[in-house]
């Protein structure tokens, strides 16, 4: 892999050891959500956030997650920024991480979302 796309996550830790991570941090903090957000492999414009992982309240919006996601990659107003769960569907901002996280969690705990500057189809 080239240094501007890095390791993904789920190929870095194997299943066994990512399960055990998320059941550990959901032991911890049961009111919060463990997710992986990760740039989209295509995306070409936005940078890479300086972490991946991110503990966030169940009763979050998808929208509030968004900002703080923006202001982490210190896009300006002009810049559109696209979350999309297990790297297929847009959510509502409205949305509440909790419910998201109940419908498409991974087998291993984690929610998994990816970031781009469009919307990606296909």
């Amino acid at each position: 892999m080239s240094s501007s796309q890095p390791m993904r996550f789920k190929d870095k830790k194997t299943f066994h050891a990512r399960k055990k991570d998320s059941e550990a941090i959901l032991a911890q903090y049961p009111d919060k959500i463990p997710i992986i957000i990760e740039k989209y492999k295509n995306e070409r414009n936005l940078p890479v956030l300086d972490k991946i992982k991110y503990l966030v309240p169940f009763d979050m919006t998808m929208g509030s997650l968004t900002s703080i996601i923006r202001k982490r990659l210190q896009l300006s107003s002009a810049q559109s920024l696209f979350m999309l769960v297990n790297q297929k569907s847009l959510t509502c901002a409205s949305t509440v991480v909790g419910d998201v996280y109940k419908d498409d969690k991974d087998d291993d705990g984690f929610l998994y979302i990816v970031y781009a500057s469009q919307e990606i189809f296909g």
